[in-house]
């Protein structure tokens, strides 16, 4: 019993440490960039596009060329994992994971754990994604995207494209699911569209 004691406390210190770890990293000189933008549809069918159809992100972001699920994943839930190309040879992707899902109050958090020619820390990079319900048949949608990079330099320069790809990525959703016509990259849809609707609001940027 003394053995199974020390054990247990043993791990729960290291489950502890390990926690306290990851709380430290992400607010050690982390980057933000909050957008938000009101779509004239439910919040349930912005949450359906947004996230519960996880990976088919291509089917409305202008910056993603294919997307896909990956490990085994169908659908939007907690462990689901995709892999989103930016570019059409496929050298530039990145694989992400969601870690929390609250289906509820319409908030996911989404981590992005590997990718190539992408400038991130993917031990310090991670987004928010919430749908809140205005009341009257419409809803507004964010990313809120937390990030260092690798190297530590490139984070000014990467905060300027993360903010555009992000509101971007916004305007997207709002044409797709008010529209039901995708906006994929590599496509020049964006292009055609973005002047028909308003830019999105920034919340922060720091």
């Amino acid at each position: 019993m003394k053995f199974k004691n020390k054990t247990i406390v043993a791990m729960a210190i290291a489950i502890l440490a390990s926690t306290f770890s990851f709380a430290q990293s992400m607010k050690k000189n982390f980057k933000t960039v909050h957008v938000e933008l009101k779509i004239n549809a439910p919040a349930e069918r912005v949450w359906e596009a947004m996230v519960l159809d996880y990976g088919e992100i291509s089917n409305f972001s202008p910056y993603i060329y294919t997307s896909e699920y990956t490990n085994g994943s169908l659908k939007g839930e907690l462990g689901a994992e995709r892999k989103c190309n930016f570019n059409e040879k496929e050298t530039q992707w990145s694989h992400e994971r969601i870690v929390e899902i609250d289906n509820e109050n319409m908030i996911m958090r989404n981590v992005v754990f590997d990718g190539k020619k992408l400038p991130l820390n993917f031990d310090n990079s991670q987004a928010f994604y919430r749908v809140k319900d205005n009341g009257d048949g419409t809803s507004t949608a964010s990313y809120e995207f937390q990030f260092r990079t690798k190297p530590a330099f490139m984070g000014f320069i990467a905060k300027g494209s993360f903010k555009k790809q992000l509101k971007g990525t916004l305007v997207g959703l709002k044409h797709y699911v008010e529209t039901g016509e995708r906006v994929t990259g590599g496509t020049g849809k964006y292009k055609e569209i973005k002047d028909n609707y308003p830019e999105p609001t920034l919340i922060k940027t720091e």
